[in-house]
């Protein structure tokens, strides 16, 4: 392998959505280290901070329709019976729940849990609690995004956090999507909410870490074989 393919491999690359904020950052250490020269190398570490956090790596998703697969990195912060957002028209019955918190050293970057096509998109505005609170699902600003999969309609429910200022959604309604597909991203500090269909069994616990592409959280049919995965 090339010394370049090896380089390429290691750096990952930055969601075009950050370069304003990385360009942003950077400027902004030239003007204050020409005012006081320490203060470039602490803007320098906040600009490699937001190249971090801005990251767009390369996911292994497995391509299983029986799959639920983690739409976000973060830490798994809840697994219940909850009924759904009353914008995503997903019925009153509770529905299994699995929520991950992103905090702002995680990758931003939301990936659709499963295959299938978008049929809603609700946006709601609401507070900046922290994202970590339960009551955070209710009161935050709020974008849903509904999903129709071989086992009936999911909610994916991006939610805005306490540092967070901004929800971005790359999908639209009608839209085909695949497991893994990227489908948003929320800046700075947030989580998503998963809603799942009678029939869905959790893979994850509470407190576990979660991959987005590549965790599966939540198993349909536990009775198959192994599956593929596609790079994305």
């Amino acid at each position: 392998m090339s010394l370049f393919n090896s380089v390429r491999n290691v750096i990952v690359p930055v969601h075009k959505e950050g370069y304003p904020f990385v360009a942003g950052f950077f400027v902004a250490s030239l003007v204050l280290g020409w005012i006081f020269k320490p203060l470039f190398w602490i803007g320098l570490i906040l600009t490699l901070w937001c190249a971090y956090f801005f990251r767009d790596p390369e996911r292994m998703t497995p391509q299983d329709d029986d799959l639920a697969i983690s739409p976000a990195d973060g830490k798994v912060s809840g697994v219940q019976m909850v009924t759904p957002p009353a914008e995503l028209n997903l019925g009153h019955q509770p529905m299994l729940r699995i929520s991950i918190f992103m905090n702002v050293f995680d990758c931003h970057v939301n990936r659709s849990p499963m295959r299938g096509r978008i049929t809603n998109i609700a946006y709601r505005q609401g507070s900046f609690l922290n994202a970590e609170l339960d009551k955070a699902s209710e009161q935050n600003e709020r974008n849903g995004l509904v999903i129709e999969t071989k086992h009936g309609e999911i909610g994916v429910v991006q939610i805005a956090g306490l540092v967070a200022r901004r929800i971005l959604c790359f999908v639209n309604p009608n839209e085909p999507v695949d497991a893994g597909e990227r489908i948003g991203l929320i800046r700075f500090g947030s989580r998503l909410d998963i809603f799942l269909p009678e029939g869905a069994s959790p893979r994850v616990a509470i407190g576990q870490r979660a991959i987005a592409g590549e965790t599966v959280i939540a198993e349909f049919d536990s009775a198959k074989g192994p599956t593929v995965s596609r790079r994305s």
